[in-house]
């Protein structure tokens, strides 16, 4: 059960939590073949096929697992290695990737989501703690954050503890002393319980907890509304 009275902060995941994260990344890759269709349509083609995005991917996790946790520099690497097998100019990549990177940012909130913010900004420290690149301030919701932390600034990606002690030094609480609220039974869950935070999962699917013999959320909830009239 969620102790409301240890809580003195809030971290908050971005994707899946906020908003939908598979149509906003759809939207951008859609988006960033259609420009190359005009300059380099065989690096277009070849993001547009999945066996090469996924042997790409697969690559850099073998050859360059330190940029695992980095989301916009394996983006990058992405569009690098099609431009490059196309036979295209390399200088497309800069501005590729700075269209997918805005179209990133152009999100669809939740119904529950900016409400929530709104409340919880009012009586607790926000820290929007994420594995991803969204911007909050670019998406619109910085107003609300006292602070952003994301695996790119971090080095290391949830669940790893870094993260969320990095969480907790950026609001100055105790780790102890804050709910970190997300969707992601492993990276979410796992890994604020086992850095000592409270845990507040947001189950839109209504599906069971997956770890029934490990640590458990203190408030599992289908929505954010729950949470913006108990804290």
């Amino acid at each position: 059960m969620l102790n409301t009275r240890r809580v003195r902060a809030i971290s908050i995941d971005l994707d899946d939590t906020l908003w939908p994260v598979r149509p906003t990344l759809e939207r951008a890759h859609d988006s960033l073949c259609r420009w190359l269709d005009a300059r380099a349509p065989g690096a277009a083609a070849l993001l547009r096929d999945r066996d090469f995005v996924a042997a790409a991917r697969q690559g850099m996790a073998l050859r360059q697992p330190s940029i695992s946790h980095d989301v916009s520099a394996m983006r990058r690497q992405l569009i690098t290695g099609a431009l490059a097998q196309a036979g295209a100019d390399a200088a497309l990549m800069e501005p590729a990737f700075a269209l997918y990177y805005a179209q990133r940012q152009q999100v669809t909130l939740f119904a529950d989501a900016e409400p929530a913010l709104a409340h919880l900004a009012r009586r607790y420290r926000l820290v929007a703690l994420t594995n991803g690149n969204a911007d909050i301030h670019a998406i619109g919701l910085g107003r609300y954050f006292h602070a952003s932390i994301s695996a790119t600034d971090v080095g290391a990606a949830k669940p790893d503890a870094a993260i969320f002690r990095a969480a907790a030094d950026a609001v100055g609480a105790r780790p102890k002393e804050i709910l970190h609220i997300g969707d992601d039974p492993h990276m979410d869950g796992l890994g604020a319980l086992q850095s000592g935070m409270q845990m507040a999962w947001i189950n839109r699917a209504q599906a069971a907890w997956p770890f029934a013999s490990g640590p458990q959320p203190q408030l599992v909830t289908h929505d954010l509304e729950a949470l913006r009239q108990l804290l």
